[in-house]
């Protein structure tokens, strides 16, 4: 089987968030954020999975732009939870560093998606 980039990334990605929520949950007491990042942080590789399976070229784009849409997300609640105190500089660096190469990635596919389907 081809490797796909995104798909083994934004997985890694959400075991990353799942270990993170477990976390924050249990040596910090805080669920409320940890739970609205668990949500999206996991659901970015849910869509690039759905967009793998999508049955048009039309379902793929709409499935990648939500999973854009959930790593923007995503990234709005690590800063969240850095400036409140709940994550390290350390720590923030870390997954801010994937998670803005996860949207890098996923713009670029939505880019070629969008050429491809003007094209047709």
């Amino acid at each position: 089987m081809k490797q796909n980039i995104i798909q083994e990334k934004s997985y890694a990605f959400a075991i990353r968030i799942v270990k993170l929520y477990q976390y924050l949950c249990s040596e910090k007491n805080e669920y409320v954020l940890s739970k609205q990042l668990l949500r999206c942080g996991t659901s970015i590789g849910a869509n690039v999975e759905e967009a793998i399976g999508g049955q048009s070229d039309k379902d793929f784009f709409a499935k990648i732009t939500i999973a854009y849409k959930e790593a923007r997300e995503t990234h709005y609640w690590i800063r969240l939870l850095t400036d409140t105190g709940y994550l390290s500089e350390k720590e923030r660096i870390s997954l801010l560093t994937d998670i803005e190469e996860i949207q890098k990635i996923i713009g670029s596919i939505q880019k070629t998606m969008k050429k491809k389907m003007t094209n047709e």
